[in-house]
């Protein structure tokens, strides 16, 4: 019997040990992991690799994490989006989720958090 294929999702992080920490957690769930450094080049990795969730921070260089949302929103309406933020007060992500994001976390990440907002959106 063929094992159902495991869902992919990108992480988008400006932080390496962010990013690393993440890909450990996911990998070990079961999921197949892409990641990338900011907006830009989460969207281009978006375009090839064609994720079942892409996670987010919003404050990142170059662009955004709200822009990047509204821009993969707009090529993909149906893809499912996590925003996550560091930023006291949660302002950022009401914003992301007024863009599409799907769920959001507030930094520092929950292990069962992180994975129970996964499952939920891949619902």
């Amino acid at each position: 019997m063929n094992k159902p294929k495991p869902a992919s999702i990108l992480i988008v992080d400006d932080d390496p040990s962010v990013l690393a920490a993440l890909r450990d957690i996911l990998t070990d769930a079961g999921y197949t992991v892409a990641d990338a450094m900011d907006g830009r080049k989460a969207v281009m990795k978006f375009r090839t690799a064609r994720p079942d969730i892409v996670i987010t921070d919003i404050v990142m260089p170059d662009q955004e994490g709200v822009e990047t949302i509204r821009q993969l929103k707009i090529e993909s309406p149906g893809l499912k989006i996590i925003a996550m933020s560091g930023a006291i007060g949660g302002r950022y992500l009401r914003v992301a989720e007024l863009m599409g994001a799907d769920a959001t976390l507030q930094k520092p990440i929950k292990i069962d958090q992180l994975l129970e907002s996964v499952k939920k959106v891949l619902r």
